[in-house]
């Protein structure tokens, strides 16, 4: 029986064919890292096919800037940062990150009582990727990947107290948003309870 031998078997063998430009290459981080990375083109995007567009874009991004990654960090988490990059990048050059909702119409006052209540990872991302696009990117910035409002400042070309209201915004969105949620009937078993976007996004939305 024929055994086949993968072509690269450490993770620096197969950067440094990406380095050389090896085809092989490409298609292997495309296939090992796709789908993860189209889930984060996806929290940003919430039209599916603008996400497919931006993580192919992502990828030609890390196959021309590969020189840039420093081998001392996390390969996937690299690739993750030029994701966000350009998803960041569409919706800037669509102006839809810059879409508010006034404050006056958001009523529902901060009540933190929802954190306990059971619903999916599959609904969380569903209710999260129904916010305004401006309240989302910020929301995804600070409560996913980690941002300062500092840096989102930065990152968006606003000031830091538009981040935060933004993420103060999206956080009561979610909750008014999560309370109509646990008041429709359950019609489904509830999976994807330890995931890491659903116990991030909960945490972060206190």
């Amino acid at each position: 029986m024929l055994r086949l031998i993968p072509f690269f078997t450490t993770e620096a063998q197969l950067i440094a064919a990406l380095k050389r430009g090896e085809g092989r290459a490409h298609k292997v981080v495309y296939e090992r890292f796709a789908g993860k990375m189209l889930a984060v083109c996806t929290r940003y995007c919430a039209n599916r096919d603008d996400a497919e567009e931006v993580m192919l874009d992502g990828f030609m991004r890390v196959f021309e800037k590969i020189e840039q990654f420093r081998e001392d960090g996390s390969f996937e988490g690299w690739i993750r940062r030029v994701m966000v990059t350009e998803s960041l990048m569409f919706l800037r050059k669509n102006k839809q990150w810059r879409q508010e909702i006034p404050i006056e119409d958001v009523t529902v006052e901060p009540d933190y009582a929802w954190a306990d209540t059971a619903v999916n990872e599959n609904d969380l991302l569903r209710i999260v990727n129904q916010l305004p696009d401006g309240y989302r990117t910020v929301f995804n910035l600070y409560a996913i990947e980690g941002y300062s409002h500092a840096e989102i400042a930065e990152m968006l070309g606003i000031s830091e107290g538009t981040s935060k209201s933004q993420l103060s915004r999206a956080r009561m969105l979610l909750q008014a948003n999560l309370k109509k949620l646990e008041q429709e009937p359950k019609m489904h078993q509830q999976v994807g309870q330890n995931g890491y976007y659903e116990k991030t996004a909960r945490k972060a939305a206190h």
